[in-house]
């Protein structure tokens, strides 16, 4: 069992966040947990690499002097597993927002499908969502979205190295992508929709792994509670 020394030296801990929970809420619920069980006053507490409310998976969180190396596991690679729903858009290239455009579909095959994955792997010009934390002028995106402001977005370049579609139900696309910091896999969603000459978003997002972190290896915040000394 972890002790109050191992969390203040610095412990990186391998959380799997649930559906909802933003990043925000996994590492206060980690602190305030960690204070309550050893009666500690401060402790630092952050994580490596948001994950989005409507996204599930691995949180790598930093407590102690290990915060000190979050920028490090932040710049590492990502895979993601997920589903991207074809024939639709939202302004969020999520479910965060609704449906706003309907496209038509017939001409998708299988083969169209797969071939078009080509197109995005490698280094490319990605435009992140507007719907998104980044800033432009002081301000966050998704604060000018939901104000119904337009500005506009630089593209950025991302890495993609491998991107395949697992399994296709229909509509849904089931996939998997191993891609650089900064990647948005909304914004991926959206793009291969236009290359398919129909619209997508993304329906569903697992972070599986961050560098040699994996979500095999990680805990629930049930779970890692639990392994916390009792505070009776």
């Amino acid at each position: 069992m972890q002790t109050e020394e191992d969390f203040l030296a610095g412990q990186v801990l391998l959380i799997d966040k649930p559906l909802t929970w933003t990043s925000f809420q996994a590492v206060n619920k980690l602190r305030w947990e960690i204070r309550q069980a050893f009666n500690i006053k401060k402790i630092k507490v952050g994580h490596a690499g948001t994950l989005d409310p409507l996204a599930t998976g691995l949180l790598v969180i930093c407590t102690g002097k290990m915060t000190k190396q979050i920028n490090i596991f932040q710049g590492q690679e990502k895979e993601y597993t997920g589903t991207f729903t074809l024939g639709e858009t939202t302004p969020s290239f999520d479910l965060e927002s609704e449906v706003n455009e309907t496209f038509a579909t017939e001409h998708i095959t299988e083969d169209l499908i797969h071939a078009t994955t080509k197109q995005f792997i490698g280094k490319i010009e990605q435009f992140p969502p507007m719907f998104s934390a980044i800033k432009k002028d002081g301000k966050r995106l998704y604060e000018y979205a939901r104000a119904g402001e337009t500005v506009e977005i630089k593209p950025r370049q991302v890495e993609i190295t491998e991107f395949e579609i697992t399994h296709i139900n229909q509509l849904k696309l089931h996939f998997r992508v191993v891609c650089s910091k900064g990647t948005y896999i909304r914004s991926l969603a959206n793009d291969f929709g236009k290359a398919l000459n129909s619209g997508a978003h993304l329906s569903s997002l697992r972070r599986t792994r961050i560098g040699d972190f994996k979500v095999d290896d990680a805990l629930t915040p049930e779970e890692f509670m639990a392994s916390l000394p009792s505070k009776d």
